[in-house]
């Protein structure tokens, strides 16, 4: 072992301030306390979020009682201290000297937020739970009765762990195959609602984390259409009941009506099936027992319904078999088959793979070099530790437990590339940026597998090595070649990729003298939770998701800040102080960097993000995959976001793409397409013009013409401060004496502004029809859901999230002056009615409710000088700007997630949708 960070006879703690914090987490529905632990200790530089969800996600023991654990240094110490210990007992190290520096170091690296173990080993490594550290596992079902009822169970356990798994039906008899009963056989996609009501039922328990699961189908399944139709159809039928008064928002009390929601779905496409959709030709689709083709469909038409699906839905991803399984390591023992949920971890069936991820933005140092040396010994370090924990680990099922420890498959990984590119002056959709990103990443790999081979000097191979011996030295040959094709454009990538040369030669050379102690090495998770602990400002191999953050205080509140990369990039890009503080006020204004003063615009790309003003096109994602790709034993775990514009024919494009450049797997997102509009009009409108156009007919119709009913010189009023991803604003709304809503006037920004001006013209407008007798539900309905900047977390208590200021408008105004059956109809609920409705109650009965949420009546009620305002209680908890719109609310906290990698991660208390 190599010291890397610390000093002979100096403890990494004794070299670092520690600070006492007060940890309180509120209630999002009501504001009451949720949690509260005091006293905690935590390293100075560490932030509040950070802090926050260390101590109520990592923390062990009871709150208020002696056995919980208050400080960093305990949790790390629990952790560490297993991992110390089973290496001494099994062997690794040759003297005393190497043990005190692993534990050392490893703590050094740990509470310095350099690298972060994924969170099962957080939960439960040094603790009396069973000692889980893998974060995603593969389960495998075969085409029997015994066989599927043990998926069940399997994955319920798994669940209720908080982990996540995968498995591929394809081996299930499809609806149109014969039983040996006679009878015809369901088919895989109707065993799926069982499962699926299993994970949504174990989800609402209450676990550590969401339940999440990935379901795989080969594309030459004769079910492959009902399979990639599915959540397309079930999401027409959330519409459906949303449009008729149905409670269908995440949590809703009539959600649970619909299915296949708790799993992500993905179809497993050969190269046989590409080069038949590239060529237009016919596919054929098999039997399950006897291999034999059933059914010939067009490849083209089957692979333009899964871009259909995919468009509507987002479901379902693509898995390229063909290329996953040329990189295997394994293959003697069996093909990969499945993915764990995020589709980044590909290994054998009934396996299970522990992360660790590192945090790039710790090797830049001040003068922007990379610290290729400290990476180097870093990397080393993990997965020293990663393999000890196999040895002493503990797994939902034994058969799991058995392959994981012949075949020990590992997975490090990184965070912070957006980060790291953007603080150098490269832009992420570049071939600089690209090349960075293959560098870093062949070197991690390099490293890892060069230390594997040591590791098996020492401790031996793994059990599975002999027979996959000649298959496992091929894949790091070609890892090897990849990275001689490798071609660097700076001084940077450069050093990075010289060193890699040296450890893929190394390798090579080690590997066949000793063999390898683990099948896989490395991946991309989406580092959702514990890159939230690192302090990353982007995660996995994602690029930065907007300009502009939040960030929290301590004592509770939040300030808007622009990102600490911005400034440090435009000094690397030779921009004087002066420019960079005009500049950096810019983006703190506006969110983006379009003209910004003394910006150059060839530097416009440097600062794109996945959102907003400049977003990275499609296929920016695609080629980033790309470049790191051949650089890991796994996949990656990235969503390529689409705009909401985008066609069916871009998400085939994106799909063709990632098989051609060589990716394992591939998922899109197109923007608010789970709430999206149809395809296009029915058939039934054009037939209406064209019996018009052919029958000419005039009729005059005498039309009474309505009249305006003005307001009186003493009304009634209410004004509201409201605040919408950051913009403030004042609305007030008054009443006719009698009933009824008749002028309301909007206030933002300075008078004299564009934005205030129009904002003046929109009330005259909106005041005028409403008193011509234009009834408020019509423009309720019509400005709900309006999409525009800005958007995000209001200050309101009952609209937490608002699609565009008009959306919290019309909520608002709908909330105060609509009876409660016409909200309903659209959907708009108080937070007094929401919470009726999770405790089982009905809230049109609920009189509290009502009169939170009746219109309001004039009862001699004389205009106020000056007029009352009502102050919206103001959340402590901040978002993002530029959130994918329609991604989940938290289910912990209730806060809107946002993407990580192919997952979502709440930033308020660190819980994901998925693994790591």
């Amino acid at each position: 072992m190599k010291r890397i960070f610390t000093k002979p006879g100096v403890h990494p703690y004794d070299e670092i301030t520690w600070e006492r914090r007060d940890v309180v987490m509120t209630n999002w529905r009501d504001g009451s306390i949720n949690f509260e632990q005091r006293g905690v200790e935590f390293p100075e530089f560490w932030s509040v979020n950070a802090a926050n969800i260390v101590t109520t996600k990592y923390f062990r023991g009871a709150v208020g009682t002696p056995q919980r654990e208050w400080s960093l240094k305990q949790l790390v110490d629990r952790v560490v201290g297993m991992y110390t210990r089973t290496a001494v007992e099994n062997g690794y190290f040759a003297s005393d000297e190497d043990v005190e520096i692993f534990d050392h170091e490893l703590k050094h690296a740990l509470v310095h937020q350099i690298f972060a173990f994924n969170s099962p080993v957080w939960f439960n490594v040094g603790t009396q739970s069973p000692q889980q550290v893998s974060a995603c596992f593969i389960l495998a079902v075969d085409d029997t009765m015994e066989s599927i009822l043990d998926w069940y169970k399997e994955e319920g356990v798994i669940f209720k762990g908080g982990s996540g798994s995968g498995v591929n039906l394809s081996r299930i008899r499809s609806s149109k195959e014969l039983l040996s009963s006679g009878g015809t056989a369901s088919g895989p996609v109707s065993f799926m609602r069982g499962a699926d009501a299993s994970a949504g039922t174990i989800k609402s328990g209450g676990a550590t984390r969401r339940a999440a699961k990935m379901v795989v189908l080969d594309v030459d399944h004769p079910d492959i259409e009902e399979f990639i139709e599915t959540k397309a159809r079930e999401e027409d039928k959330v519409r459906a009941l949303r449009d008729a008064g149905f409670d269908m928002d995440l949590g809703g009390k009539d959600i649970v009506s619909v299915q296949y929601q708790n799993a992500n779905n993905s179809v497993r496409v050969s190269d046989e099936f590409m080069r038949a959709v590239d060529k237009g030709e016919q596919f054929g689709l098999r039997a399950r027992l006897t291999g034999e083709v059933i059914e010939q469909v067009d490849a083209k038409d089957l692979f333009r319904k899964m871009a259909k699906a995919a468009w509507e839905c987002a479901d379902p991803g693509v898995q390229y078999d063909d290329t996953i399984n040329d990189w295997h390591t394994s293959p003697e023992t069996g093909r990969i088959t499945a993915s764990n949920p995020c589709s980044e971890y590909l290994h054998l069936d009934n396996s299970s793979c522990n992360l660790a991820s590192i945090n790039l933005m710790k090797f830049l140092r001040d003068d922007n070099s990379f610290d290729v040396a400290s990476f180097v010994k870093l990397t080393e370090l993990i997965i020293t530790a990663m393999d000890v924990s196999i040895t002493f680990a503990d797994f939902p099922t034994e058969k799991i437990g058995e392959t994981t420890r012949a075949y020990r498959q590992l997975g490090i990984g990184y965070a912070n590339l957006g980060a790291l590119l953007m603080a150098t002056g490269h832009a992420y959709d570049s071939d600089g940026g690209r090349a960075v990103a293959g560098a870093i990443t062949s070197l991690m790999t390099g490293v890892s597998y060069r230390r594997s081979a040591e590791l098996a000097a020492v401790v031996g191979p793994y059990e599975g090595y002999a027979r996959n011996a000649d298959a496992h030295k091929r894949v790091i040959r070609k890892h090897a070649g990849a990275n001689d094709g490798l071609r660097t454009l700076g001084t940077m990538d450069g050093k990075i990729h010289a060193e890699a040369s040296k450890q893929w030669s190394e390798c090579l050379k080690l590997g066949e003298k000793n063999g390898y102690r683990n099948a896989q090495a490395s991946l991309l998770a989406p580092t959702g939770t514990i890159g939230l602990m690192m302090d990353c400002d982007t995660t996995g191999i994602e690029p930065d998701l907007a300009l502009v953050k939040f960030k929290k205080l301590v004592g509770g509140g939040s300030m808007q800040i622009v990102n600490q990369t911005i400034p440090r990039a435009l000094k690397q890009l030779g921009y004087q102080q002066e420019s960079i503080e005009a500049i950096v006020e810019y983006i703190g204004e506006h969110g983006h960097v379009v003209d910004a003063p003394g910006l150059k615009r060839e530097h416009y790309e440097v600062f794109d993000c996945a959102m907003g003003e400049r977003a990275i096109a499609p296929m920016g994602h695609v080629r980033m995959m790309a470049a790191a790709q051949p650089f890991l034993s796994g996949a990656i775990s990235k969503t390529v976001n689409l705009p909401e514009s985008a066609t069916i024919e871009d998400i085939e494009q994106v799909y063709m793409e990632g098989w051609r450049l060589g990716l394992k797997a591939l998922a899109v997102y197109r923007d608010n397409c789970k709430v999206g509009q149809p395809l296009s009009a029915g058939n039934g409108a054009k037939k209406d013009e064209t019996k018009a156009a052919a029958e000419p007919e005039v009729k005059v119709i005498e039309v009474n013409r309505p009249t305006r009913r003005r307001m009186p010189n003493s009304r009634p009023s209410v004004t509201t401060r409201f605040t919408v991803g950051g913009a403030k604003g004042y609305m007030t709304a008054s009443s006719y004496p009698d009933d009824g809503l008749g002028e309301v006037f909007l206030k933002m920004s300075k008078q004299g502004s564009t934005l205030a001006g129009v904002m003046d013209a929109f009330s005259v407008a909106m005041s005028i029809g409403l008193q011509y007798g234009v009834p408020l539900e019509t423009y309720v309905s019509k400005f709900v859901n309006m999409r525009f900047e800005p958007a995000g977390m209001t200050d309101d208590p009952d609209v937490r999230m608002a699609t565009s200021v008009m959306d919290y408008i019309f909520r608002r105004l709908a909330l105060d002056h609509l009876p409660y059956d016409e909200r309903a109809a659209l959907g708009i609920f108080s937070a007094a009615e929401r919470t009726a409705q999770q405790r089982g109650e009905d809230p049109a009965v609920d009189k509290e409710a009502l009169a939170q949420s009746a219109p309001i009546e004039a009862k001699a009620v004389q205009p106020a000088a000056p007029e009352p305002v009502r102050e919206v209680k103001e959340l402590t908890l901040e978002s993002h700007q530029r959130f994918t719109a329609d991604a989940p609310l938290c289910m912990t906290c209730g806060t809107k997630m946002r993407p990580a990698g192919s997952c979502y991660v709440c930033e308020g208390c660190g819980s994901t949708s998925g693994c790591s």
